[in-house]
C-alpha cells in the first residue's frame, strides 16, 4: 500500500456535475492533490479577452471553492482548449474569410495573454490544455494550430511557464513533433506535459516530454515494462470530464488513487520502491509547477 500523495494530473469540475462530490469520491478514495485543469464552454467559447479571464476567474474560483470544503488547494492550468478553437477558426473563416481567421488569431493570443495574468498573479501554475486538433480537420487549420502551439511554447520559454498539451494519438510521431517544436522554440522539452498520454512512457517513445498517463486497467503491465526506461518519470491523470451529457466518459475520480494502489500491490514483483511512488504524485509535478499551496 502507497501512504503517501496521490495526484491526478488532469481533473475537470463543472458546477452542473459532480462537482464537490467528485473531489468527495477522489478524496475518499485517498487522493491528496489535483491539478484542475480549465474546462472551457465548447457551444460559446469566449470572444474577448475580458471573456477569457472571466471564465478563468471561474475556474480559479473554483479551486477556492474545492480548498474551503475538502483542504485540497489544487494546482490550476488555464488556457484555451484546441478543440474550441479549432472550432471557432473554422466557423469565422467560413464566414468572414481572412478577416475571420485573423480574428480567430487575435482571440487566441488574448486567451494566452489572459492566462499569463492569471499565472503571474499566483492564481495558476500552467497553460493548458493547449494543442491541436485530434480529429481530422483543413490542412489551414491543423497549419495554424501547430504554427500557434509553437508560438505558445516561445511564450512558455519566456515567462518560464510550463504546458499542458491536448495532442492526437500517433505514437512516437506525436512526441517527436512535439520535441522538434520545443527545439526550435529553445524550450526543455520536460516542460511539456502531454496529457492523454499512452502507458509506454520509456524515452523510445516519449522521448524528452513528460507523459502523464491515461491509465487503464490494461496499461498497467505496458506501464510497467517501460518505466525504468522513462527519461525522468511520468505523472497519472484520469481527465475526469464532470460532464452530466456523458457521465461515464474517459476515467473516473477514483481512479488515480486505485491505480496507484494496484501499482502498490505490484510493486515487490515489479521492482518498485518508494521513489518511484514519490516521483510520480510529488517530485515530478513540484520540479514541473512548483510546489502547491
Amino acid at each position: 500500500v502507497w501512504s503517501g500523495p496521490i495526484l491526478d494530473n488532469h481533473f475537470h469540475l463543472n458546477r452542473g456535475g459532480l462537482f464537490l462530490g467528485a473531489v468527495e469520491q477522489f478524496q475518499r478514495a485517498g487522493g491528496t492533490d489535483l491539478v484542475l485543469v480549465h474546462c472551457p464552454d465548447f457551444t460559446s467559447p469566449p470572444t474577448t479577452k475580458d471573456g477569457h479571464r472571466e471564465s478563468y476567474a471561474d475556474t480559479v474560483a473554483i479551486a477556492g471553492e474545492v480548498h474551503a470544503a475538502h483542504g485540497i488547494e489544487p494546482r490550476v492550468v488555464l488556457g484555451p482548449h484546441p478543440a474550441a478553437f479549432a472550432h471557432q477558426f473554422s466557423g469565422w473563416l467560413e464566414q468572414e474569410g481572412e478577416k475571420g481567421a485573423q480574428r480567430a488569431i487575435e482571440n487566441y493570443h488574448d486567451s494566452i495573454d489572459a492566462a499569463v495574468e492569471f499565472i503571474e498573479e499566483g492564481e495558476a501554475c500552467a497553460i493548458g490544455e493547449v494543442g491541436r486538433p485530434h480529429w481530422k480537420v483543413s490542412e489551414r487549420v491543423w497549419e495554424l494550430s501547430n504554427s500557434l502551439l509553437e508560438e505558445t511554447m516561445s511564450t512558455a520559454l519566456r515567462t518560464g511557464i510550463p504546458l499542458q498539451l491536448h495532442m492526437e494519438e500517433a505514437g512516437a510521431e506525436t512526441y517527436s513533433d512535439l520535441e522538434a517544436m520545443a527545439a526550435r522554440a529553445g524550450l526543455d522539452p520536460e516542460r511539456l506535459v502531454r496529457h492523454f498520454a499512452p502507458p509506454d512512457v520509456s524515452s523510445k517513445m516519449a522521448g524528452q516530454v513528460t507523459p502523464s498517463v491515461n491509465l487503464r486497467k490494461e496499461g498497467i503491465e505496458t506501464l510497467l515494462e517501460t518505466q525504468a526506461e522513462s527519461a525522468h518519470g511520468f505523472m497519472l491523470e484520469t481527465d475526469y470530464m464532470d460532464d452530466p451529457r456523458r457521465p461515464g466518459a474517459v476515467l473516473g475520480p477514483k481512479v488515480v488513487p486505485r491505480r496507484t494502489q494496484q501499482l502498490a500491490s505490484l510493486s515487490e514483483q515489479a521492482g518498485l520502491d518508494e521513489e518511484f511512488f514519490y516521483s510520480m504524485h510529488v517530485g515530478l509535478p513540484n520540479r514541473i509547477y512548483g510546489e502547491s499551496g
